[in-house]
């Protein structure tokens, strides 16, 4: 489950950072002595934060490998909560109405130059994919950390039980194994 888990961020991790490349927002503005002009703002100049929540991603996808109980689970908490952090900044894009004041100061772009601007939702709508992704690869971590007792517990030693002959064999039976180099405590050799 871990596995599939790592698979599902490291998806994310890649499908994240190619948003950040995307165009999500174009700034068209007019000087009055030039052409007009275009600025494309990508999705890391727009969401500042799609790239280190990638590298955010891509490292607990390989913590996963070194954490297991409870550190697992905060794992996948902070993972959680970066999926929620990825789908906030999707959805505003959707959301703001008017682009427009964030868009200049981004574009550095006079606002009396501002001719318009339009927002390209692809980048948008690949990052609320890799969140649903995310938050589905926080959901198996942590199913991952729930199981992660009983398995750990089998290797759990109950007490340490010395290794003693056993009471069938008389002390110059094991005199006589130990004499032939054989063991006088394995289970094959009693009785003999």
């Amino acid at each position: 489950m871990i596995r599939v888990a790592q698979l599902l961020l490291l998806v994310s991790a890649g499908a994240l950072w190619g948003a950040s490349r995307l165009a999500w927002v174009d700034v068209q503005s007019f000087d009055g002595l030039g052409q007009p002009k275009t600025t494309v703002l990508n999705g890391a100049s727009w969401s500042t934060a799609l790239v280190p929540l990638a590298v955010l991603v891509l490292a607990a996808a390989a913590a996963a490998l070194a954490v297991r109980g409870w550190p697992l689970r905060v794992l996948a908490a902070l993972v959680a909560a970066a999926s929620a952090g990825m789908a906030y900044l999707a959805i505003s894009l959707w959301v703001i109405r008017d682009i427009a004041p964030r868009a200049v100061h981004l574009a550095d772009v006079p606002v009396a130059n501002l001719v318009g601007t339009e927002r390209h939702y692809g980048g948008a709508i690949i990052t609320l994919v890799v969140a649903v992704l995310t938050l589905l690869g926080a959901a198996l971590l942590m199913r991952s950390a729930a199981r992660a007792k009983p398995e750990a517990a089998r290797y759990h030693r109950r007490g340490a039980q010395p290794a003693e002959p056993s009471s069938e064999m008389s002390e110059r039976m094991i005199w006589d194994a130990l004499d032939e180099g054989q063991d006088p405590t394995n289970s094959d050799n009693k009785g003999r």
